[in-house]
């Protein structure tokens, strides 16, 4: 097979992203108010005019309680016509656009976002020196849910693909890593329960968006402490690994 440029058209689920430059989801800093705002625009309008594939917006909370912190934007009704307005500047360069979705977990300050922080157990958060709690069934169910709406809010304003963020300790992976999972119902134990999470956000935003975007996840290679999430073996280890996660 002859090799391929970087600089060619590649298929990304439904689209067809114009080369293989890809943004990464990195923290802007740039939603004051927890709203879109021009500067951020710009920001992605640069890199779009640069000549990028996608670029990725980062980060959008699902829920209130899944924000790092209380700047950030949560995905719903009056962020909406924001990231419309973004996603159709984007859109226009001839590049396409991503949107990070997730819930921050553990990773939350709740003394910020004035919503105290979930996890897969109960937990001490350095951040707003409070406890975490353990969420409980209906938080699961609410917060799917949630995933659900962003998806739908995010399909509708224009964007082409949403990653689910399922790393770096936040609620997800806070389920995913046998060091913060200490659960014994049908969260937590073995490897199953631990993906039960993923693996319902997963199908229920598939389900709700099917084929108007492409839909991708964003794992930890290695959390970098004992009992975290580990999949950096091989390239072919973390590929059998997220299917085991996720499922096929």
């Amino acid at each position: 097979m002859a090799s391929q440029s970087v600089f060619e058209p590649v298929p990304l689920g439904p689209l067809v992203l114009k080369n293989r430059f890809i943004k990464a989801a990195t923290f802007e800093g740039r939603t004051p108010h927890g709203q879109v705002t021009q500067e951020l625009i710009d920001y992605h309008l640069a890199v779009a005019e640069g000549g990028i594939g996608l670029t990725t917006v980062a980060y959008l909370a699902v829920a209130p309680e899944g924000r790092t912190h209380r700047e950030q934007v949560v995905v719903g009704p009056d962020t909406e016509g924001g990231l419309a307005r973004m996603a159709e500047a984007v859109r226009a360069t001839g590049a396409a656009i991503a949107g990070q979705v997730g819930h921050a977990g553990p990773v939350a300050n709740g003394r910020s976002n004035g919503v105290p922080a979930l996890a897969a157990s109960r937990m001490p958060s350095p951040l707003s020196m409070q406890m975490v709690r353990s969420a409980t069934e209906a938080d699961l169910t609410r917060v799917t849910g949630a995933y659900v709406a962003t998806a739908r809010t995010l399909v509708r304003a224009g964007f082409d693909v949403l990653e689910l963020h399922m790393a770096h300790s936040y609620l997800i992976s806070s389920f995913l890593a046998p060091a913060l999972n200490r659960r014994r119902d049908r969260w937590g134990g073995a490897l199953e329960g631990r993906a039960r999470l993923a693996r319902q956000v997963a199908r229920a935003v598939r389900e709700e968006v099917g084929d108007a975007v492409a839909v991708t996840a964003k794992v930890s290679l290695s959390d970098g402490f004992k009992g975290g999430v580990h999949l950096c073996k091989s390239a072919d280890d973390v590929h059998e690994k997220a299917k085991a996660m996720l499922g096929n």
